[in-house]
């Protein structure tokens, strides 16, 4: 039996998050092990009565081989930490959800994403804003990100598609769940192209305290999030702060300071959010100029060894390509082609004098063995 099912069963007890969980790895190791101790073992791993009475609950109450074979069937695909197909850039935030299911498909050019997010009482010019932006992020291989809500997030999710681009819904429920129902329709496209993603295990209905924390899973999955129209108490401005707080670009959409739609957005851009002015400003901000072909050279060139070397030395800190051929043992007529492709690739960045950084977004293009020379 696939061990995952244990990850599946811990993401049923009320009180195990990411830390808990996280402590349970530590303590026992296997989540297997953990799910057949007793309480005075659970106990001794850092768990409250509480939690190890919230344990016992689900582990007596569910058969999880049963619930987990039942997730299978209906084509849901269950990621872990463990996993190498877990996105890179969720996993970078803190805290990321321990468990994701999906229904649909992530890919490696997901990694190139905005999240559109507003209000469900949205205007006019909101949807219009919302639906030009997502159809110029489409057009530009960058993949739409949303929560599936009414207003701006249906805008945002059916103007990627029509413009035959990727989009993904992260849902504050079971990806078995349609919420709203009438979005049922919309919800198959987006598997079709993209993929309904939840940190909820399926049969969680959809309940409001669900969805501020998955706001967190929207911002950290994307590069930048853009609040389109938000009130003064929008959901919208949660995500807003979620990604900041990730370290994220925000942008706002600047609005009449008379509509009550717009007073979020307003606020964040007097905040330090960025003003959109025009759809373009977040390409340039996020540098995504060239996402088409770093896209295309990812997902096409070979893996190559000697640029997983070069990768392996470079940091965030500039470094001359003279060094850089020294730290890694290479001729530079090797090593000047090599970093050319991996700029192109988005794995690198040349700033300025033949001074390079890193850019720390793998992808499985680098996970190659860089313990021994090329060609050795």
């Amino acid at each position: 039996m696939d061990s995952k099912k244990y990850w599946v069963g811990f993401n049923l007890v009320k009180g195990i998050g990411a830390v808990r969980l996280q402590a349970l790895l530590d303590h026992f190791g296997d989540l297997s092990l953990a799910w057949d101790s007793p309480a005075d073992a659970l106990l001794a791993a850092g768990m409250s009565q509480k939690i190890v009475a919230n344990f016992f609950a689900v582990r007596n109450e569910v058969n999880l081989d049963q619930f987990y074979d039942r997730i299978l069937k209906h084509g849901t695909l269950v990621l872990t930490w463990q996993d190498d197909a877990y996105p890179q850039r969720l996993r970078e935030i803190d805290q990321p959800p321990p468990v994701l299911y999906l229904k649909g498909t992530y890919q490696v050019e997901d990694a190139w994403s905005v999240a559109i997010v507003g209000t469900r009482r949205a205007t006019a010019y909101g949807q219009r804003v919302a639906g030009e932006l997502a159809s110029y992020l489409a057009q530009n291989g960058v993949t739409v990100i949303s929560g599936l809500a009414r207003g701006i997030d249906a805008a945002a999710h059916l103007a990627a598609l029509k413009a035959g681009g990727r989009t993904i819904a992260v849902l504050g429920n079971g990806v078995d769940q349609v919420y709203p129902p009438e979005h049922r329709n919309l919800s198959e496209q987006i598997m079709a192209n993209g993929c309904l993603l939840s940190d909820y295990a399926p049969g969680t209905p959809p309940d409001s305290a669900n969805f501020p924390p998955r706001n967190r899973i929207i911002s950290g999955l994307s590069m930048a999030t853009v609040v389109v129209e938000a009130g003064e108490t929008s959901g919208a401005l949660i995500t807003a702060t979620f990604a900041a707080e990730q370290g994220r670009d925000v942008f706002a959409v600047p609005g009449s300071i008379y509509a009550v739609q717009s007073k979020g957005a307003n606020r964040l851009i007097q905040d330090g959010a960025h003003p959109l002015l025009e759809m373009k400003d977040v390409l340039a901000v996020m540098n995504l100029t060239q996402v088409a072909e770093q896209r295309s050279a990812r997902l096409t060139l070979p893996e190559d060894p000697v640029e997983a070397r070069l990768y392996q030395s470079l940091t965030d800190e500039p470094t001359h390509i003279d060094e850089i051929c020294a730290q890694v043992g290479l001729p530079i007529d090797q090593v000047s082609p090599a970093l050319a492709m991996m700029e192109l690739k988005g794995f690198v960045r040349q700033i300025g004098g033949m001074n390079y950084i890193a850019i720390h977004e793998k992808s499985a293009a680098y996970h190659v063995n860089v313990t021994s020379k090329p060609g050795a």
